[in-house]
């Protein structure tokens, strides 16, 4: 069984359906990345996975069981993770406090974290610099890095990664992408949208494109970056 896997998943915005019975998978120890243009369904798709909308018809699995229909919550404590567009740290706290949110669904005591908290600091020594800045006084790229840490603190099996790059200089979106496969080498499987396709397509093992709630391609990151007509739709060329 793959460790996450979509099936004819349909969903409705009020009376407006966004997806259109799409199926995906992701297996253990893969990034896969989710291509499309605005609107196409992406973020819906994320939201489903998480349990902030629910499917109108089709299921979800992860690790074989049944997800959809469950609360964020329960989501979140089955092993999945989710680094959010637009960062949404907590902007009145410090760093090392939200990192210690992360980690809620562990209930364990904040002495206990503390080994947790150095590995995120080993990924992001910058993070170690700042740890008793308040997160709102942050760079763009250093709330990136917060909201990445943030998510690790959990322990994920599966991390969703909405828009990583958005905002980013060029330097820094290089550095984000060299991190995201320092954590799937670490053994934790990525599900990544991104506007970025050439850069998504670049690292993911597979990959799939969204238009108007449906998936009209799917392949290896390679044969997607290199096909022709991806590349002229999603890649600018």
């Amino acid at each position: 069984m793959p460790l996450l896997e979509l099936s004819n998943v349909v969903t409705y915005y009020g009376l407006i359906q966004v997806l259109k019975g799409i199926s995906l998978k992701v297996e253990a120890g893969e990034i896969v990345c989710l291509l499309g243009s605005n609107g196409a369904g992406k973020s819906t798709t994320m939201k489903a996975i998480l349990g902030l909308i629910h499917p109108r018809s089709g299921s979800i699995h992860f690790q074989a069981e049944i997800v959809s229909g469950l609360i964020p919550a329960k989501v979140v404590a089955k092993g999945i993770a989710t680094v959010p567009e637009s960062r949404r740290i907590f902007p009145r706290l410090t760093v090392e406090e939200n990192l210690q949110i992360g980690a809620y669904v562990q209930k364990a005591s904040l002495p206990s974290l503390r080994p947790q908290i150095e590995h995120i600091y080993s990924l992001f020594p910058r993070l170690k610099e700042r740890s008793r800045q308040k997160g709102g006084t942050l760079s763009g790229g250093e709330q990136q890095m917060l909201a990445i840490g943030r998510a690790l603190m959990s322990k994920p099996k599966l991390l969703l990664m909405d828009e990583p790059s958005m905002g980013l200089s060029p330097v820094l979106v290089d550095q984000i992408f060299e991190i995201i496969q320092t954590i799937n080498r670490s053994g934790t499987s990525i599900l990544l949208v991104e506007q970025n396709a050439q850069m998504a397509l670049s690292i993911a093992h597979r990959g799939y494109v969204l238009q108007t709630g449906q998936i009209v391609a799917e392949g290896t990151g390679q044969a997607l970056l290199h096909s022709d007509e991806i590349r002229t739709a999603y890649l600018g060329e």
